[in-house]
């Protein structure tokens, strides 16, 4: 089977697509044919190297590529119940220490990382909802705010935070949403309440200007770091997406940073939602598997409107 992986960090041309041993699902495991593979940020610094420079994963000869998947299962292995070959699954593959990832034609993982895809949608717009709709419900699950609250949602256009927004909304929180300015009707269709452009110089005062004494947490998508967190009132809840600066929670701020865990069950419910149109899957083009590269000079360009996916 082909596998896309990395044996040498780099640009997008350190892609490699080569040939692998069809993968056999241990005990408790299940492999998946893959029918799409959604492109995330995440991937382009894992192929670049930046998480080993950063002592997130170890040196390895090879380096699999991709955490997000759809397609179909087709083998199960012992001890697993519940998932029958045939059934149409998404799931993340969340481990960096694995030769293979889900840019492939087959992928192995645990069982219980696994959902059923989102019914009546395409297997490439399902691929779009495992790290990005994880990301998006963990982060609000740390902030923990009830119904009624302002929250502050940065890149709110983006994977992560228009599912934010979206799921906020679902919660009854009332929401921020700061992105770029063309994308204020966008927002605004998730759920947004308040728009503020991204250009817009002081973070904090044009939110608090919109919800004064500021809001009652935020969801930092956009990796804005110190600068938003004036935006926040004092002993409120900040939360960063991994990878962004986590600011000193001043004014006793709880602030935490959120670090994506595969979660079968979770990754259910938010499924549901989307198979009931009340969360939104945006899918940004599909490539074919052989274009891994070409899908990583267009992530790098930006402007992107939901996920590249690739199709095997």
């Amino acid at each position: 089977m082909r596998a896309v992986v990395v044996r040498e960090f780099g640009g997008p041309e350190a892609l490699e697509l080569v040939e692998m041993a069809l993968p056999r699902p241990g005990r408790g495991q299940v492999r998946v044919r893959v029918a799409a593979a959604g492109v995330n940020p995440v991937d382009a610094v894992t192929r670049a190297g930046t998480l080993a420079v950063a002592g997130l994963m170890a040196p390895r000869a090879v380096t699999g590529i991709g955490w997000d998947v759809a397609g179909t299962v087709d083998a199960v292995g012992p001890g697993v119940t519940g998932v029958a070959p045939g059934q149409r699954v998404v799931g993340l593959r969340d481990r960096l220490d694995v030769d293979l990832g889900t840019y492939a034609d087959h992928v192995v993982l645990d069982a219980d990382v696994l959902a059923p895809a989102p019914a009546g949608l395409s297997l490439a717009a399902a691929a779009t909802l495992p790290l990005n709709g994880l990301t998006a419900l963990q982060a609000l699950d740390l902030l923990d705010l009830p119904a009624g609250s302002t929250l502050m949602v940065t890149g709110a256009a983006g994977g992560v935070g228009g599912f934010a927004v979206e799921l906020a909304t679902l919660r009854g929180l009332r929401v921020v949403a700061l992105a770029g300015e063309d994308d204020e009707q966008l927002v605004r269709s998730l759920g947004a309440q308040w728009f503020v452009p991204r250009g817009v110089g002081d973070v904090a005062a044009a939110v608090r200007e919109l919800v004064p004494g500021g809001v009652n947490g935020a969801v930092d998508a956009a990796l804005l770091g110190v600068r938003a967190l004036g935006a926040v009132r004092g002993r409120g809840a900040f939360v960063a997406v991994a990878g962004g600066s986590e600011p000193v929670g001043l004014r006793g701020i709880r602030v935490a940073n959120v670090w994506i865990t595969a979660d079968g069950p979770a990754l259910g419910r938010l499924a549901a939602l989307a198979g009931d149109g009340r969360l939104t899957l945006r899918v940004a083009d599909t490539l074919p598997l052989e274009q891994a590269a070409q899908a990583h000079r267009r992530l790098a360009d930006g402007g992107l409107r939901g996920r590249l996916v690739l199709t095997p």
